[in-house]
């Protein structure tokens, strides 16, 4: 199997997850009259699985060295909890198909810059037509979800 493959696979598998997470919080924030407070049950439940997953596997040492890692590498959870309020918010207004096409196309875009920076220590990619193209079509794709 070639190295590409299996994380191919996971990341379409996560895709998918994210596309079911999207209605299931939003049907929660309509049970709770709050996507905020959807987004925070979302987070903490996630919070306690991954804990206890992390701890099962013997990594709670890890807890200490996360204490002397850089300010920026603590935004991870703040950009995740702005999502998942956001698709919250979005889904019921938009619908899966758009707020999802929306979501990929914010996702490609700040990829081609990320990856021309080499942003975080990633290697520099450069923008090339291909990917120029792809995230057009991805932009195409998110016009016609609406009709």
């Amino acid at each position: 199997m070639s190295n590409a493959i299996l994380p191919a696979i996971l990341i379409v598998l996560g895709g998918i997850c994210l596309a079911i997470q999207a209605p299931v919080n939003a049907a929660l924030a309509r049970q709770l009259q709050s996507p905020i407070l959807a987004a925070a049950i979302s987070f903490g439940i996630g919070f306690v699985m991954l804990g206890a997953l992390s701890f099962s596997l013997g990594h709670g040492r890890g807890l200490v060295r996360a204490l002397g890692a850089e300010w920026w590498m603590w935004l991870g959870g703040l950009l995740g909890a702005f999502y998942v309020w956001a698709v919250v918010f979005s889904l019921p207004r938009l619908g899966t198909l758009t707020a999802l096409c929306a979501l990929a196309l914010g996702q490609i875009l700040s990829a081609l810059v990320l990856d021309r920076i080499g942003a975080f220590g990633l290697p520099i990619r450069e923008i090339s037509l291909p990917r120029v193209i792809a995230a057009l079509m991805v932009g195409g794709g998110l016009i016609l979800s609406r009709f």
